[in-house]
């Protein structure tokens, strides 16, 4: 599928979720929508809030706030907290099963994927006869460009812890 296929189709299941569940559709949901699956990677709400503010839209954090609820509602976001208080989300529509290591300096989160977990997620689920629909796996520590010289080098800022 094509960014405009996948985009097109998020906006289909969003329209039956919001008619099924007798909720408006205004443009507003539809263009957070259309902005969330623009991005690339996390993001948090803040976050979306500034970027939309940026590109013009008029969109308030209460709207923002009970549109992410919806769209986690009907599985197009999955929302992450990865030991903080704030809340991280991802797109969920067509996007692959993935696991993440979090900085513990910079707290940056990347992805990884390895086929050996889904082999044990199977292996796991026939022994225990259990029908497992997804699963999540964080691992924490510290980037080696953070370790060797105080500086990511991923290019992440190292938070101040003090």
């Amino acid at each position: 599928m094509t960014p405009l296929d996948i985009k097109n189709k998020v906006k289909q299941i969003l329209t039956e979720h919001l008619e099924a569940k007798q909720l408006r559709k205004t443009s507003e949901r539809f263009a957070i929508l259309d902005e969330i699956y623009s991005m690339q990677g996390h993001f948090d709400i803040e976050t979306l809030y500034v970027h939309m503010k940026n590109k013009k839209y008029q969109v308030s954090r209460a709207t923002l706030y009970n549109t992410v609820e919806v769209l986690l509602e009907c599985n197009l976001i999955i929302k992450h907290q990865f030991g903080k208080n704030q809340a991280l989300f991802e797109k969920a529509y067509m996007y692959r099963q993935h696991d993440h290591l979090i900085c513990q300096d910079c707290e940056h989160v990347f992805e990884f994927c390895d086929p050996r977990l889904q082999q044990i997620q199977q292996m796991a689920g026939e022994i225990l006869k259990f029908d497992i629909e997804r699963h999540s796996l964080t691992l924490y520590g510290k980037c080696q460009g953070v370790q060797k010289n105080g500086k990511c080098s991923h290019g992440f800022k190292p938070i101040n812890k003090g």
